[in-house]
């Protein structure tokens, strides 16, 4: 799996447009679950844009309509996103346990309601710490705040990361 993304951000990306209910079977398809990451990143969301897999490029953005992450919890779908190189995931809503698993494994999710406006192909800059996104054309668009402990929980890299590095903090690894 690629490294976390580098904090503070703003990171810049194409825009991968995808529409509401996108389901964890999209991303991380159970034919593939066995065959390891490699693999079953190759499929990710495939089902929807043959494409995307192929083509998508680090530092790409996964724009969404509401309920991003619908479905089984399956924590391949952060993980095969994250492996594709894709920076965050933007959408108005996700659902809970894909927001989570997402947030642990070091992928970052906004919540940004105005995430329609966001075209398909475009490139966007993501500012996690100003809760913004800025379009080509100078256009900000305002997303939720994220608190401070998501942030720093993505800056280690995610949860493992995160509480790794608060018990060496104390000092050791018990």
């Amino acid at each position: 799996m690629p490294p976390a993304p580098e904090f503070p951000l703003p990171q810049a990306g194409r825009i991968w447009r995808f529409g509401d209910d996108v389901d964890t079977d999209a991303m991380a398809p159970g034919t593939y679950m066995k065959a390891g990451i490699d693999v079953l990143a190759q499929h990710c969301l495939a089902s929807l844009r043959p494409e995307f897999p192929a083509s998508v490029r680090p530092g790409d953005l996964v724009v969404a309509g509401s309920n991003f992450g619908m479905g089984s919890s399956r924590e391949q779908a952060p993980q095969a996103l994250r492996h594709l190189g894709v920076a965050a995931v933007i959408a108005p809503s996700f659902a809970g346990l894909f927001y989570r698993n997402a947030l642990n494994l070091g992928l970052p999710v906004m919540v940004c309601a105005e995430a329609a406006l966001l075209a398909d192909g475009a490139r966007a800059t993501l500012d996690l710490d100003g809760a913004r996104i800025r379009l080509e054309d100078g256009t900000h668009l305002a997303c939720e705040p994220m608190p401070d402990f998501l942030r720093a929980l993505l800056r280690a890299g995610g949860l493992v990361p995160h509480l790794k590095a608060r018990l060496a903090a104390r000092g050791g690894d018990r």
